[in-house]
């Protein structure tokens, strides 16, 4: 018999990180030495001198920095453990965490986007501590990334984690995809949001957008 798909299971595919069934087969030292000889092949066909001291040891420090590093989020233990707190005041409007460091990798060229995210929810029984908040963000942006799965992952991991959908979370950045090839735009941003629950409500979003604005 087959059993219906539940609405959160196609949402949880859309939103996911396309990755193959053999992802986690490897260890994190198997996967550094396979990009690091694949890596030298690339480096090789470009024409590179691998035996200069300056050039000799980057496919390693590449592999390490993929796996250990910029890529880190792909692998669900990194996952950052979250505690809550209960929410001994009371305290029931808007909390607005805004001007979270972002950087992340685009998945079409793996060149870098850097921005800002800016994370508000409503606490209810509990709230999380604020430095977590910068963990998700930071734990979602360590992917090769579009900006809109960026978006719409860190409010899907923060609503897990707070059990509510009263989660607010705005990204602006810059894509050095647009910016150091193609178009060769300097200038442009990209912004991108998600709302939930509360957040829907125009009068709380315009709020919380007066809140994360910039003011000169």
């Amino acid at each position: 018999m087959l059993h219906p798909i539940r609405k959160s299971e196609v949402f949880e595919r859309i939103v996911d990180t396309p990755m193959h069934d053999q992802a986690f087969v490897l260890s994190d030292e198997e996967k550094i030495k396979k990009i690091e000889f694949h890596f030298t092949q690339i480096l090789d066909t470009l024409g590179l001198n691998l035996t200069d001291d300056s050039l000799n040891k980057t496919p390693h420090r590449v592999a390490k920095m993929y796996v250990k590093e910029i890529f880190s989020g792909l692998d669900p233990k990194n996952k950052p453990e979250i505690s809550l707190f209960e929410n001994k005041y009371g305290y029931k409007r808007m909390l607005v965490e805004k001007d979270i460091t972002l950087y992340s990798n685009c998945e079409h060229h793996f060149v870098p986007i850097i921005g800002k995210a800016h994370v508000a929810y409503i606490p209810g029984e509990h709230v999380i501590g604020l430095s977590k908040i910068n963990r998700i963000v930071q734990y979602y942006a360590k992917r090769p990334q579009v900006q809109e799965r960026l978006t719409i992952q860190i409010a899907a991991g923060l609503k897990e984690i707070l059990h509510h959908d009263d989660i607010a979370v705005l990204i602006e950045a810059d894509h050095l995809c647009v910016a150091s090839r193609g178009i060769k735009d300097t200038g442009s941003k990209t912004i991108t949001a998600s709302y939930s629950g509360q957040f829907e409500n125009e009068t709380l979003q315009q709020e919380f957008l007066s809140q994360v604005q910039h003011h000169k």
